[in-house]
């Protein structure tokens, strides 16, 4: 028994004759007649009396008819919406929340204008929660500056990025134009939550290196570290282009690791097994114009 045989069923009751459904569905009669058959003999039971040359449905074929009628609604509401998800593309792109602080809006006005027709979902954690969404499927592609743990995914470093020591205009820390990792010790500092990326490069270099730091603050959002940073005189180990703005003000002073321990890049990341689909190259391509911009602006300065 098929959603055809269903169809055929309701066109021979809805007309009360085989050759009036033949005609409705474009089918011979020979073939109306063979599929009620077929459907009589699978349910084991008369749907319609035949009648001097009439038909008339039965007891069993009314309770048939109300059920096909809602499963043949239900099927046709199928149809339309999966035609509908046929005609439209979705991609879901992922951020860590650096990466959607600073890069992911304009990345997202590039692509959109480049791909009007695709339809895009962004989502905007710490690398971590990026990283589980994609082993998911939850996420065709992800930004992330941290580090990915899951062999089952590509990473692909593109952007160039920094971690800046930053402080407050008024710190001490403000006089100094470079430091050792001794001079971190027991400062205040204010560190993003776990599953950073930012927070696991600093935490592996104050491991690497024996730093014992007072961390006053734990938060999610950079906005909420720079406003650490100037309120509470925490110092902060943050993206360089997080602050850019503050340090050309002068409310914030920004320190450049002398050894470059905070160098890392922002990475495209997805699944070994995906589909290389022309909106994750779109991505890529978006991503390398950035950063050839970024270091032909460096070269400049």
């Amino acid at each position: 028994m098929t959603i055809r045989h269903l169809k055929i069923f309701l066109a021979v009751a809805e007309t009360g004759k085989m050759r009036l459904a033949a005609e409705k569905l474009y089918l011979s009669q020979p073939t109306v007649s063979l599929a009620i058959r077929e459907l009589e003999s699978h349910y084991q039971t008369q749907l319609f009396q035949r009648l001097s040359k009439h038909l008339y449905i039965t007891e069993a074929g009314r309770s048939l008819l109300a059920m096909a009628r809602e499963t043949v609604a239900s099927f046709d509401a199928l149809e339309l919406a999966m035609k509908h998800h046929s005609k439209s593309e979705h991609f879901c792109i992922g951020a860590t929340v650096t990466v959607g602080s600073y890069l992911l809006p304009d990345l997202l006005e590039k692509f959109t204008r480049e791909l009007p027709q695709m339809d895009v979902f962004s989502y905007v954690g710490n690398t971590q929660a990026v990283e589980e969404k994609l082993l998911r499927a939850e996420l065709d592609a992800g930004i992330v500056e941290g580090s990915i743990s899951s062999p089952e995914l590509v990473v692909l470093p593109i952007i160039d990025d920094f971690l800046v020591l930053a402080c407050a205009h008024d710190h001490p820390f403000a006089q100094k134009t470079t430091f050792k990792p001794a001079d971190l010790e027991g400062q205040d500092f204010v560190i993003r939550e776990t599953g950073s990326g930012t927070r696991a490069l600093f935490e592996e270099y104050l491991q690497e290196n024996n730093v014992h730091i007072h961390r006053r603050m734990e938060v999610p959002f950079p906005e909420a570290m720079k406003h650490a940073v100037l309120t509470n005189h925490c110092m902060a180990v943050i993206s360089n282009c997080l602050v850019e703005d503050e340090v050309r003000k002068g409310t914030i002073h920004a320190l450049r690791h002398p050894d470059g321990a905070w160098d890392r890049t922002f990475k495209l990341v997805y699944h070994k097994d995906k589909f290389v689909s022309g909106a994750i190259l779109t991505v890529k391509r978006l991503m390398e114009a950035y950063a050839e911009g970024s270091r032909t602006y460096a070269a400049e300065k």
